[in-house]
């Protein structure tokens, strides 16, 4: 496995936990990395990433873990159409349950077709994956006030339920952009390369000192 040349971490500050990104963004970007956090049950995210030059999603590969269960969900574009393969070990669901929790879905998607027009996927829980849209789209150096709606293949986590998704993305000026999903809008600080800083209700990057 190669190495990674940048390492990014961010703090939960919606539940307790973190997320641990390696990446290589020479050309496109390629990342693994390791999300935490305890709700609604405890569990551990690792995820693999690859995207082509323009930062058009290729590839993502989940494994979640928690507690008497694991699930695995990878998504693999083909042409112009996402497959998508999914795994499974112990229940989920109980260990929902037994925390006081509804039952979740299935991992993955019955109907792939549904994600054709997604060129990002959404991994719910990590501001790595903001970057692809705004690194795709030029974000940093577009005209403020100009949303860009997309499509993503938005992962759910811990259940790695995989569903359509329209997002907007509006550029605010130098180093800020404007997340809208639904009825839910965060303006999102970014460094100079892309990266969330902080995005409200979510996490915040710790950087070294």
């Amino acid at each position: 496995m190669p190495t990674m040349p940048k390492s990014l971490f961010w703090t939960r500050t919606d539940t307790a936990g973190s997320e641990h990104a390696l990446l290589d963004d020479g050309r496109g970007l390629t990342a693994r990395g390791t999300l935490t956090a305890v709700d609604p049950v405890p569990y551990t995210c690792r995820y693999q990433l690859a995207t082509d030059p323009e930062w058009v999603t290729t590839r993502v590969e989940v494994e979640v873990e928690g507690s008497g269960w694991l699930r695995s969900v990878r998504l693999e574009r083909a042409g112009d159409r996402w497959r998508v393969t999914t795994g499974e070990q112990g229940d989920l669901d109980a260990a929902l349950r037994a925390a006081g929790h509804p039952p979740t879905g299935l991992a993955g998607t019955d109907d792939p077709d549904r994600l054709t027009e997604a060129l990002d996927v959404d991994l719910g829980g990590s501001p790595l994956f903001n970057a692809l849209p705004v690194r795709r789209l030029g974000l940093p150096r577009a005209t403020a006030d100009t949303p860009h709606r997309i499509a993503v293949a938005w992962v759910l986590v811990p259940s790695l339920m995989v569903v359509p998704a329209e997002q907007v993305y509006t550029p605010l000026g130098p180093g800020r952009v404007r997340f809208t999903s639904d009825t839910f809008t965060a303006d999102v600080d970014l460094d100079a390369e892309g990266y969330v800083m902080r995005y409200p209700g979510l996490a915040e990057r710790v950087d070294p000192r």
